[in-house]
């Protein structure tokens, strides 16, 4: 399980680095999506599957919103990609000082640090986050509620927004 929650957040900290290099914003919100998937690896991992699922769906209707935003805005017909070599410099760059970073900070790390909650299973009568599972519906549902109407809202005001030439708020 150790060598699992390693993959992901290296996944975690190469798709932060796709992201923070790619001038174009169709790959960037592409790897946002994938960042988030590691992300919430990383939480299903220390024991977090309810909320990493609800975190994962919160997340990509944010994204959608973004994307669509950014690909009405986006007037680029030839977008650079993550193979071509301006990025892929400015990624080994940023790796090159992820992987600094982390040599100078190597010494301190405790390795019991990356022990996941499935390690525990026999000392633990139920899941750690199944209590807030009933606690999140019962006294934050209003607040749930409120933040789907809040992103669906989001999303017709952008669609709005970039909705065509002649009809859209965002003209040429």
């Amino acid at each position: 399980m150790v060598y699992i929650m390693f993959m992901f957040l290296f996944g975690l900290v190469l798709g932060l680095a796709a992201v923070a290099s790619n001038p174009s914003p169709y790959f960037a919100a592409l790897g946002l999506v994938a960042v988030a998937g590691m992300g919430c690896g990383v939480l299903v991992g220390h024991g977090g599957s309810f909320l990493s699922l609800v975190l994962f769906l919160i997340y990509l209707g944010g994204m959608l919103v973004v994307f669509a935003y950014s690909a009405a805005l986006a007037a680029e017909p030839y977008p650079e990609g993550w193979g071509s070599w301006p990025v892929l410099g400015v990624m080994m760059a940023y790796m090159v000082g992820v992987c600094a970073a982390a040599g100078l900070f190597w010494g301190g790390w405790y390795e019991g640090a990356w022990v996941s909650a499935d390690e525990f299973a026999e000392f633990s009568v139920f899941r750690g986050d199944i209590g807030g599972v009933a606690l999140m519906y019962s006294v934050g549902g209003g607040v749930l509620v409120m933040g789907a109407w809040v992103l669906l809202l989001t999303l017709f005001v952008v669609l709005e927004l970039t909705r065509g030439l002649s009809r859209g708020a965002l003209r040429a």
